[in-house]
Formats: C-alpha cells, sequence, structure tokens
C-alpha cells in the first residue's frame, strides 16, 4: 500500500528514513555518506518523486521504492 510521505508525522517519517538509510547494503559507490546527508538526500528524492513510501501489512514495515 502507498503511503504518501506529506500525510506522516515528522518524527516518523525521520524514523522511516532513518531506519532506512541505516541498513544494510545501502553503501554504493565511491564516495560515503553519514546518516544525516542519506536521509536528506531520501528526503529530496521523496519530494522530487523519485522514490516513494510504501507499507507492507504482512510484515508490518516500510520500504521505500524507485518510482522514475
Amino acid at each position: 500500500m502507498d503511503i504518501p510521505y506529506q500525510s506522516l508525522s515528522a518524527d516518523t517519517l525521520d524514523a522511516i528514513l532513518e531506519e532506512y538509510a541505516s541498513r544494510e547494503g545501502t553503501e554504493y559507490g565511491e564516495h560515503e555518506y553519514t546518516l544525516a546527508q542519506k536521509i536528506s538526500q531520501l528526503r529530496e528524492q521523496l519530494k522530487k518523486g523519485e522514490i516513494g513510501l510504501t507499507f507492507d501489512p504482512n510484515t508490518e514495515s516500510c520500504t521505500l521504492v524507485a518510482l522514475k
């Protein structure tokens, strides 16, 4: 189920982005980024519509998915 990120409280969105950005396997490329930088990049991608937020009721978890 798709969830408009704008419908979430700032604290909830921050927690989801932090959890996603700190997952194993999110390090790609030549540059290392801080957790804060990763969260900022994810937030910008959400605003641009490049990624979206989904909720899986079976696993009761959220994830980010590419839209473009």
